[in-house]
């Protein structure tokens, strides 16, 4: 059999609980430092303990990591029944198993953990003496570690890692609060000085002065830049970054004209293209503003990052083979050209954030087309949604 699903969903642990409730000896390899000689040699053990009636769990962590040559080395073994044969994957095994060996072969699905499962299990680490962090009497109220679960994204291992690091913290006051939690997940930043300050004033001066329309202060800055030396190719790194970041969709040909600035810079070098990046610079400050794609790609992250990963709608998924098709992938579809006005009324979103607007087109410049259009795309998605139910 096959266990397909995310990390920390007890692929490995469901396998020793069969090899435990069936006494069968448990033989684990790993996909990764296993090679056929290994491979032959265990199933070799396996074959011959069969005879004196031991049966044999191998189980494959990561088998998806397997090349046709080592999947193969299985297959006799498995055949004969000299070996049950227990995978466990992370990636799609229609894609990643030979067919030889997936047909012969049961695929269960491991779905990832629930948040309220995460916490339950999380209480139950708190409170287990033996093999959890019982004998710390630790308090840890559902607030805490709701956060923990939903930043470990339905992986029981990640949720357990940041309790353990979070319990170490509170072994001095026996309670896992809010802010113990927070210390536990945040990023670890690494900080480094490529340059010195005045290098950064000089760009933020330059920077801040595009986004106010104020081309006089920003060629005033481009040229204290140049002239101190400072590499064409970073400022125009930054200049194309201005771009996407304070112009946006408001002006999309700007973007053009910053990477031309950039190829320019880079096929004539300097000074002659320093004329280049004066151009894009002044096209930038005339440009109308928006930073709409700036603070809804910043939203998107914010909700990546504290939310769970829930699996991608089946109905969004393709479904190139028959057990994928089976699983229900694809299924209630809609293919928006199929439409009359090319929009169909179909959830893109996972169920926690469908109705999360990210992207608010502004009035400026071509923005105000944009917006206009979705607001078009929003109206005829809720006269479909009316209709459907008025025929419902």
């Amino acid at each position: 059999m096959i266990f397909w699903g995310p990390p920390g969903t007890g692929k490995t642990t469901l396998a020793k609980i069969i090899a435990g409730l069936t006494k069968a000896e448990f033989i684990e390899f790993s996909a990764v430092l296993s090679g056929i000689k290994e491979i032959k040699q265990v199933m070799a053990d396996a074959d011959r303990a069969r005879q004196y009636g031991t049966r044999t769990i191998v189980f494959v962590d990561e088998i998806h990591r397997f090349n046709k040559a080592q999947q193969d080395a299985f297959l006799p073994y498995v055949e004969k029944g000299s070996i049950r044969l227990i995978g466990a994957t992370t990636e799609n095994p229609s894609f990643e198993l030979n067919g030889a060996l997936l047909s012969r072969c049961r695929v269960y699905v491991l779905k990832q953990l629930t948040e309220e499962q995460l916490v339950s299990l999380m209480h139950r680490a708190l409170t287990d003496t033996e093999r959890g962090l019982g004998q710390l009497h630790l308090k840890a109220p559902d607030e805490a570690l709701s956060k923990i679960a939903s930043y470990s994204s339905g992986d029981a291992r990640s949720a357990y890692n940041a309790l353990e690091v979070a319990a170490s913290l509170a072994s001095g006051t026996g309670v896992i609060t809010d802010e113990i939690v927070q210390e536990a997940l945040q990023k670890r930043v690494l900080l480094y000085d490529k340059g010195g300050e005045e290098h950064y004033n000089l760009i933020s001066a330059l920077h801040k002065s595009v986004r106010n329309s104020d081309p006089d202060a920003a060629l005033y800055w481009l040229g204290r830049m140049l002239e101190a030396g400072e590499d064409p190719l970073y400022i125009a790194r930054r200049v194309v970054r201005m771009a996407v970041e304070d112009i946006g969709l408001a002006e999309p040909n700007a973007l053009a004209l910053c990477m031309a600035a950039r190829d320019a810079v880079d096929f004539i070098g300097m000074p002659e293209g320093n004329l280049a990046l004066a151009q894009a610079i002044v096209y930038l400050c005339a440009a109308p503003k928006s930073n709409a794609l700036y603070t809804a790609y910043g939203a998107v992250l914010q909700d990546v990052e504290q939310t769970a990963a829930e699996p991608v709608p089946l109905h969004l998924r393709n479904a190139p083979t028959g057990l994928m098709k089976d699983l229900g992938y694809g299924k209630g579809y809609q293919y928006a050209h199929d439409t009359t006005e090319k929009v169909a009324d179909m959830q893109c979103l996972p169920d926690s954030l469908r109705d999360r607007i990210y992207y608010r087109p502004t009035n400026e410049g071509v923005e105000k087309r944009i917006r206009e259009r979705l607001e078009e795309v929003k109206r005829l998605k809720t006269s479909s949604e009316s209709s459907n139910k008025k025929r419902i």
